[in-house]
């Protein structure tokens, strides 16, 4: 049986990233993405909703975006959700749903600005090490 794990988003950055190390010393970055919905409800009223994301990454992929990313910044993430579920000290059953990353674009010129090695400026991106998750996008 065929499934299908995969999720896109694009939105801002809402947390600066929070880097941290698992205990065999690979890095882990988590950070959180808004994205917005607008639309006009039958009476005629435009209304706008928040969504919010967990977002982690890892190893160089997250050593990257603990790097280059910042709150406020307009970012496009893919992978997968991953939903975790626990029991709290109080007795309550908690969840959890992240974007587990395997990709993540930079959509803000101030961060393609500060990335080393930018040689030309008529390509207007870098591409890093897309089999590691990063790139970005090209100047249309």
């Amino acid at each position: 049986m065929l499934s299908l794990n995969k999720v896109m988003i694009i939105g801002n950055v809402g947390t600066e990233p929070e880097m941290r190390f698992t205990p065999n010393g690979n890095p882990v970055t988590t950070f959180r993405v808004a994205t917005n919905r607008v639309y006009t409800t039958p009476e005629g009223e435009r209304k706008q909703e928040t969504e919010w994301f967990t977002v982690v990454s890892w190893n160089r992929l997250a050593e990257n975006c603990n790097q280059f990313l910042t709150k406020g910044q307009r970012v496009y993430a893919e992978g997968r959700l991953h939903t975790s579920a626990w029991e709290g000290q109080d007795g309550q059953r908690h969840s959890r749903t992240e974007v587990i990353a395997n990709r993540v674009l930079f959509l803000d010129r101030q961060a393609l600005a500060s990335l080393p090695g930018e040689g030309t400026e008529e390509a207007g991106a870098a591409e890093l090490e897309p089999e590691e998750g990063l790139s970005f996008p090209d100047e249309g």
